[in-house]
């Protein structure tokens, strides 16, 4: 039995290693680039999408398009009301409401302050707390509006007028079920403090 080589030549073999390198760096930044940074999740302003914003004035239109010659569909004439982002075109931001109305706001009418509004899914006022299941400082109805200064994963602390507290999550409308935000970095020493008090 005779064995025949057949010859390669170094331009095939150039070319091999040079499409098998291209695999390798796409599958690369497939794996290692992080998740909260996908291309997905990418807008024209590298914040993430959907986001929560806020209006930053008492009179915002809200639009059918991007720009100013679309008709109203609406205007929110309170200041710091909460919207969601679910899109950007140049310097218009798509949002939505807590009613599930859709449409375009210009990105000057809108600020990254959070805010949320109160929308338990039962008509009672919804209860403040001293501290995440802890004393009731007071009561709150539907349809507030609060700053939410920051979030575990089932409470958030709010301000409203002059009554701050905690409030479950399920009652508002503004903030994502599994976000955490402004946290400090002591947290774990003040949750041992809340049981011993």
């Amino acid at each position: 039995m005779q064995i025949t080589y057949k010859k390669i030549s170094t331009n095939k073999i150039r070319f091999d290693i040079y499409n098998n390198m291209k695999k390798f760096l796409v599958l690369l930044v497939i794996f290692i680039y992080p998740k909260n940074y996908s291309f997905a999740d990418e807008s024209l302003t590298g914040l993430k999408i959907p986001r929560f914003v806020s209006t930053k004035t008492d009179e915002s239109n809200l639009r059918v398009g991007a720009e100013k010659k679309y008709p109203k569909i609406l205007t929110y004439n309170h200041k710091n009301f909460p919207l969601e982002i679910i899109g950007e075109y140049y310097d218009w931001r798509k949002t939505r409401d807590f009613e599930g109305n859709v449409g375009w706001l210009h990105k000057r009418l809108l600020k990254g302050n959070r805010y949320a509004i109160i929308n338990s899914p039962y008509e009672e006022p919804v209860q403040i707390l001293n501290k995440p299941e802890g004393k009731i400082l007071g009561k709150i109805g539907k349809r507030n509006i609060v700053k939410v200064n920051r979030c575990l994963k089932k409470w958030c602390y709010i301000l409203y007028e002059k009554k701050k507290g905690w409030i479950t999550k399920n009652n508002l409308w503004g903030t994502y079920d599994d976000e955490v935000f402004n946290i400090p970095f002591y947290q774990f020493f003040i949750r041992l403090y809340w049981k011993l008090i």
